[in-house]
């Protein structure tokens, strides 16, 4: 249903149509509910497991290698590349917040996307709470790399 509506929003920007007040205001508000729904379902979702039952596990772990460690290298990567070869120059402040933004938590809501397509929702959970208790531990040492990149 996410591709469908994104589909249809296309068209409609396309075709230039403009969207009523009143539609804006209630998607405006349906679209700020996401994060803090989701985050309600992790919270139940937790109750129900329990903080005891985390486990780092091999999927776990490289999950949360490619999210705090692969990802932001090939940000720096290209940010070096890109910038270098088209003679762009970045300010370190926007550098610095890409490198961050690209090191962010698993989504909040990949327990709910896992759990509609019959997936594995403990491991999703275990995921996104691992990744947004280590993210306190990432930033600082992402900020010392970034000081001599």
């Amino acid at each position: 249903m996410p591709l469908v509506g994104f589909i249809f929003s296309i068209i409609w920007l396309l075709l230039g149509i403009p969207v009523p007040n009143f539609l804006g205001q209630t998607l405006g508000y349906v679209g700020s509910l996401v994060t803090p729904l989701s985050l309600l379902y992790i919270g139940i979702v937790l109750c129900d497991a329990g903080l005891n039952n985390f486990h780092f596990e091999r999927d776990s772990v490289l999950a949360l290698i490619g999210r705090f460690i692969i990802s932001p290298l090939v940000l720096i990567i290209l940010i070096k590349l890109g910038a270098g070869s088209l003679g762009i120059t970045l300010p370190s402040l926007m550098r610095q917040t890409l490198v961050v933004q690209s090191a962010t938590p698993m989504l909040a809501v990949l327990p709910i996307l896992g759990a509609e397509a019959h997936g594995d929702v403990k491991y999703a959970t275990d995921v996104v709470v691992m990744s947004t208790v280590l993210f306190v531990v990432v930033v600082p040492i992402l900020m010392a790399v970034l000081q001599f990149v």
